[in-house]
């Protein structure tokens, strides 16, 4: 990331909204804006097959799911966030990836600029391309700040995005179960 470009960026933008970056409060604002950005959009940098890449061989072959995975984005319309649960499933084909490495692979869409439906589509596509499974399927929960506190101003409300790949494109069952177990608590 440039840190000088993105510190003359905030210092514009501070200018043109009214405001003196010369201020006291506002100061160390470009710095700290650069440094959060850092942390933001990390995945920008971070290759979505490195937590992928880690598997283990098994016999298993019902489904995996990891669901409730807290998630920040940003989205690239309005450069606001975007935030929810993403709900990844897979079915091993001979191999599965630590659970924590799903959480991991979204997390790694999440720090970028996004759409909710391109992140979805992300993280099955590569659920599918590193681990190789029978089938894949990705949902995504998520309230915009675009939606909720500029524009239409509807607090509350949810985007659902789904994406299936392989087994459950196919089979209207897998995806059945797959819901039923969604709406499962503990």
């Amino acid at each position: 990331m440039d840190d000088k470009k993105i510190r003359e960026g905030v210092r514009l933008l501070l200018e043109g909204i009214g405001e003196d970056p010369s201020r006291e409060g506002l100061l160390e604002t470009p710095c700290r804006i650069a440094r959060m950005y850092e942390e933001l959009f990390a995945g920008m940098t971070q290759d979505a097959s490195q937590p992928l890449a880690k598997t283990f061989h098994t016999e298993y072959t019902d489904m995996v799911l990891e669901k409730d995975i807290v998630f920040y984005s940003t989205c690239e319309h309005h450069l606001l966030p975007f935030y929810g649960k993403a709900h990844v499933a897979y079915l091993p084909d001979k191999k599965v990836a630590g659970l924590s490495k799903l959480a991991r692979t979204v997390e790694i869409f999440a720090r970028r600029l996004q759409l909710q439906e391109r992140m979805t589509a992300q993280i099955a596509d590569a659920v599918m391309e590193h681990l190789s499974p029978k089938g894949v399927m990705v949902m995504l929960e998520a309230e915009h700040m675009c939606m909720t506190m500029r524009g239409i101003k509807k607090p509350g409300s949810r985007t659902v995005t789904y994406a299936a790949r392989g087994l459950f494109e196919e089979q209207e069952l897998l995806q059945n179960r797959f819901f039923q177990m969604m709406k499962q608590n503990g």
